[in-house]
């Protein structure tokens, strides 16, 4: 018999609060992984689990179908300083749900859930459903999501649940970090020096604000090069040789990050070393079934800035869930409830358009 969704939503807020109060830390998500497998046991659906990544099919899995995945993950950053409530304190206030990872990204995930358990047992639906609670998504680690695809059948399109305000998120940046170098010649403070390493930054910190990238995205917008680090020098007496620069790059869908890392080393002016190269900007085209069925649901499409999951993922993927970007990551951070009801709902309405076409 299926789960009412009033049942669903009920569930889905206990195990939101449950998940708030252990801490899950990237690469220390077991306690999260725990409770989310008891919640599968609970409606008596078969769930399997690769280190702290827990997942499972619909009953009726057909190999000659295509296959949709579901994902989002338990995994959080650390609680920020400026936190003036228990972090790990799941309370409510008027209409919202306080804690750590409520928002980023715990709310999509225990809607995805509720919405994976609605269809768990539905027949004649165009795709199969896979669902992936994963780790490790805050760190881009090694044993989240992208440990997992080598393990499940391949995926066509996905739904990576993270805080959209439930708008479609048809498009994602990629990320590539690099860290930079600018050189110069090491000497005594008291004496005369024309090759001042730190001076030397002074051009070149200009050139990274001025440089734009030439492609700009209809959908994501220009490609976004920011310094975010730098760090030089041990003694107060001593010019450094070197300084060192971290510059975050978020790529649009014009480039790919192999290209950008090219860009860069041929026209920045000082050494610029990628650290990987695999978190690609990501995108669903405007006219897939699954996005024409949001906007049925009065959904509107837009590019994201912020990196997900989806950079693990080949195949089209959308980017949609409840809550609120501007919320991730920040002090005392929290869901509506509403939201996640609201989350639900859509979710499943949204698949029905999907899943259940003539």
């Amino acid at each position: 018999m299926k789960e009412s969704t009033l049942s669903l939503k009920e569930t889905a807020l206990d195990l939101l609060k449950e998940l708030i109060s252990i801490q899950s830390f990237s690469s220390e998500e077991d306690q999260t992984a725990d409770a989310i497998e008891r919640w599968f046991r609970l409606r008596r659906i078969p769930s399997k689990r690769v280190k702290n990544n827990v997942y499972a099919f619909n009953k009726h899995y057909d190999d000659s179908k295509p296959t949709l995945l579901l994902n989002s993950h338990h995994d959080t950053v650390h609680p920020n300083e400026a936190y003036t409530r228990d972090p790990y304190k799941a309370e409510i206030e008027n209409g919202r749900l306080y804690g750590l990872g409520s928002n980023d990204a715990g709310g999509a995930l225990v809607s995805l859930l509720s919405t994976f358990a609605f269809f768990y047992d539905t027949q004649g639906m165009t795709h199969n459903i896979i669902i992936v609670a994963s780790a490790e998504e805050e760190s881009s680690g090694p044993d989240g999501l992208n440990s997992m695809l080598k393990i499940l059948p391949p995926v066509d399109v996905a739904i990576v649940g993270e805080p959209t305000l439930m708008q479609l998120a048809i498009a994602e940046k990629g990320l590539v970090v690099f860290d930079a170098e600018v050189t110069g010649t090491p000497s005594h403070a008291a004496h005369p020096n024309n090759d001042n390493a730190i001076y030397n930054c002074i051009d070149t910190l200009k050139w990274f604000r001025d440089y734009t990238f030439k492609e700009v995205s209809p959908v994501l917008g220009p490609v976004k090069m920011t310094v975010t680090q730098l760090n030089a020098g041990s003694q107060h007496n001593v010019v450094p040789a070197k300084v060192h620069l971290v510059v975050d790059v978020r790529v649009n869908d014009c480039y790919s990050n192999k290209e950008i890392a090219k860009i860069l080393s041929e026209e920045a002016p000082c050494l610029m070393k990628p650290r990987s190269l695999r978190l690609n900007s990501s995108s669903i085209s405007k006219d897939h079934p699954l996005v024409l069925s949001g906007i049925g649901q009065g959904r509107t499409t837009y590019g994201s800035p912020t990196l997900s999951d989806q950079a693990t993922l080949s195949c089209q993927s959308l980017k949609l869930g409840p809550g609120d970007s501007t919320r991730s990551h920040s002090a005392n951070e929290f869901i509506y409830i509403s939201e996640i009801e609201e989350g639900i709902d859509l979710y499943i309405k949204i698949l029905e358009g999907f899943l259940l076409r003539n």
